[in-house]
């Protein structure tokens, strides 16, 4: 009955793309299919005495209760314009140098990516704060759009990433579900701690080959990257240095607070990201964007978001259990088993099924509907849980990125003026695409780059 659980996937999918609502989607689809499938007699219904359990190990689930709190970081920084003042600092900065402007847009939204974790935010907010500025300056449209794309994409592999956060906690369960399968009936486990260790190294590696990209394009074509005219730089050195001390210090050290926490092993991400919830308050009263009113609003945004994630988790349990009882897992594992190339074949069609999937499926669908399904299988061939991690944030960042259906380009037309066209924000982000894609290739021939750092930090 494999091919049961195939037309349930392949319908949730139909259904999401018609816009209902995913959680309800995920949930009703799956509970007709496992009513339909039980009265032919090609569904067992015990399957679904299972859920309650489900539901309590959501509640119960102490890395879960990180994901609020990350939230809650996320849209509070954004509401007390720490974004604004760090771009205008570094603007100020590196306004003398041709391009001077994408690397402000770029050093930002890598702040921003460690503080928030939150792809939307982050582009909005640079599309909202930066894309005005740069076109003012005479950079070219293609090159702002690409940059702030492409920089507001990083939320999904720097940490602290909510992206990360959820796939930690799928990726523990199948890790230790691939050895049980196995005979190994004391599993070793994976971390959320191990995911960000293992995002450093990549992360930075994306950083610099998007610094280089920006570099050789002032170099190459100057006329599309400007410098602010020597008239308009007031301030002096000292001044400056002020400035941007007074600017970047704050959200660094809540950066370090958070990360540093979590991997000096003072803390789990849980209490990491109630440091950080609290350090987000501290920074917004210090720059005076904290009222009673302003809080409810966080308060009620985090809630809203909160929600929509653990819904969609129950209803991803939901449609796990009845894919499963319609013998789904078992087609997909022989579907991978037997494909040309081994583990390599398995690898490469799973990314790039996710890499499609990217296109019409939000990072937590796609975490907590297939992960689940593919990962067990992949860990049980041998492949390293936290490799697997990095290399499925970085591929869905791609995804998000390339046209013609990736969010974050959606996201800035959203925001964009309206002499910015659709065609300047898909030329803008192509090259950007083409560092992502040679960042996984580099990933992939080099499992260390992954799976280093987290060794020496936790297992070293």
């Amino acid at each position: 009955m494999g091919w049961a659980a195939m037309v349930l996937f392949l319908s949730v999918v139909l259904a999401l793309l018609a816009g209902y609502p995913v959680a309800f989607t995920l949930a009703g689809t799956s509970l007709l299919f496992a009513w339909v499938g039980t009265l032919v007699g090609h569904f067992d219904p015990s399957f679904l005495l299972a859920l309650p359990n489900r539901l309590y190990g959501i509640m119960t689930n102490e890395i879960l209760i990180a994901v609020p709190l990350f939230i809650f970081m996320g849209i509070m920084l954004e509401r007390s314009k720490v974004a604004e003042k760090l771009l205008e600092s570094m603007a100020l900065l590196f306004g003398c140098l041709r391009g001077g402007l994408g690397y402000s847009v770029l050093i930002v939204g890598i702040l921003l990516a460690a503080s928030t974790g939150i792809v939307g935010a982050t582009v909005v907010t640079m599309g909202l704060l930066s894309l005005p500025t740069m076109l003012k300056r005479g950079y070219a449209p293609q090159i702002a759009c690409g940059t702030i794309c492409a920089s507001g994409t990083l939320g999904q592999i720097i940490p602290p990433s909510i992206v990360l956060v959820l796939l930690g906690d799928v990726l523990s369960s199948a890790y230790q579900q691939a050895q049980l399968d196995q005979g190994v009936f004391s599993p070793e486990t994976i971390s959320v701690g191990d995911l960000f260790a293992g995002a450093v190294i990549p992360g930075a590696m994306l950083v610099l080959l998007y610094l280089a990209y920006l570099l050789a394009e002032a170099l190459l074509r100057p006329n599309n990257m400007p410098a602010i005219p020597i008239n308009e730089r007031t301030l002096n050195a000292t001044q400056l240095a002020a400035r941007i001390f007074k600017a970047m210090i704050p959200p660094l050290l809540l950066i370090v607070a958070v990360l540093g926490s979590i991997m000096g092993g003072l803390a789990t991400p849980t209490e990491a990201a109630s440091v950080g919830a609290m350090g987000a308050i501290l920074l917004a009263s210090i720059n005076r964007k904290l009222n009673l009113q302003q809080l409810r609003d966080v308060m009620q945004s985090t809630v809203r978001i909160t929600s929509m994630v653990f819904l969609i988790l129950i209803g991803a349990s939901i449609f796990s259990l009845v894919f499963r009882g319609l013998g789904g897992d078992e087609a997909v594992h022989t579907l991978l088993t037997q494909l040309p190339g081994g583990v390599f074949g398995a690898m490469l069609m799973v990314m790039i099924v996710m890499f499609i999937l990217g296109f019409v499926l939000d990072f937590i669908e796609i975490t907590f509907v297939v992960v689940p399904i593919i990962g067990p299988i992949l860990l049980g061939m041998g492949i390293d849980p936290v490799w697997l991690g990095i290399m499925i944030a970085i591929n869905l960042q791609t995804s998000f990125l390339t046209p013609p259906f990736g969010f974050a380009l959606f996201y800035l037309r959203g925001v964009a003026p309206p002499e910015i066209s659709t065609q300047h924000i898909y030329r803008g982000v192509i090259p950007f695409v083409i560092i992502q894609v040679f960042a996984l290739i580099l990933l992939s021939i080099w499992p260390q780059l992954a799976t280093w750092l987290p060794t020496i930090v936790y297992r070293g």
